[in-house]
């Protein structure tokens, strides 16, 4: 397990937005940055698993967070540059992204897989990430200190069968990642990485191994020392890095 043990105010006074916040290991990354200091915006696309992170941040005692619905399935362009537009106002800038949100699709041969859901994936693992990335950059250029963390996957640096376009969007992130995080290179304020969660008691690793007994698992809670590492200050410097949460 990857080692790192944060200070309590690690996070003080950042703004975060956290995709994929309404459940697994969105929603504990959006507590744990709350816990930390952080002012959470938890973006989702069910209102209600938003609101119960909500509760649960305030109830804590935590920064107030923030919630905005987005369906990254079918989100456009004008939907990205309204919520770019939301955050200058509300906040002026931002201090990180995680990009948690994801769909598992089906496991089948690549000759079997239905095109339909190969585009679904896509869009959410990798057009999503890109589309957010790029219109909210104005808001991460203007922060001292920025983090973006992209979620990777060991399928996503060497492909498996029947893993089909999860696999490939992972790739597609891992290169993503690289990519921008070499055309940051001398932009000291933004870092850009990526994280492998490895097998996580999820109900997407629920979902792809159902004869597995999730118990045998680490809980999301149990692999965000790096996901504190790599959004907080003391990562300043690493750049362009895939780790592993559990490695």
């Amino acid at each position: 397990m990857f080692s790192y043990q944060a200070p309590a105010d690690l996070l003080k006074d950042r703004i975060l937005l956290v995709t994929g916040a309404g459940e697994g290991i969105g929603r504990e990354a959006a507590k744990q940055y709350a816990a930390h200091g952080a002012t959470v915006i938890l973006l989702g696309r069910t209102q209600e698993k938003l609101d119960t992170v909500y509760d649960e941040i305030e109830a804590a005692g935590h920064p107030q967070a923030a919630i905005v619905p987005m369906n990254l399935e079918v989100a456009t362009e004008h939907d990205y540059i309204e919520l770019c537009n939301t955050l200058h106002q509300e906040f002026g800038r931002l201090d990180g992204i995680l990009h948690n949100a994801g769909l598992l699709g089906v496991r089948t041969p690549i000759e079997n897989y239905d095109p339909v859901i190969w585009h679904q994936v896509m869009q959410v693992n990798l057009n999503a990430p890109f589309m957010l990335t790029q219109t909210l950059m104005p808001l991460l250029s203007a922060s001292e200190d920025a983090s973006i963390i992209f979620t990777s996957s060991s399928v996503g640096r060497k492909g498996r069968a029947y893993w089909g376009a999860y696999a490939v969007s992972k790739f597609g992130t891992e290169g993503l990642m690289q990519v921008l995080a070499d055309e940051l290179e001398n932009t000291p304020n933004i870092r850009v990485n990526a994280i492998n969660p490895g097998a996580t008691r999820t109900n997407m690793r629920a979902y792809a191994y159902p004869g597995e007994n999730p118990e045998t698992l680490p809980t999301p809670a149990d692999i965000m020392p790096v996901y504190l590492y790599l959004m907080g200050p003391d990562s300043q410097g690493i750049q362009g890095q895939s780790i592993d949460a559990q490695g």
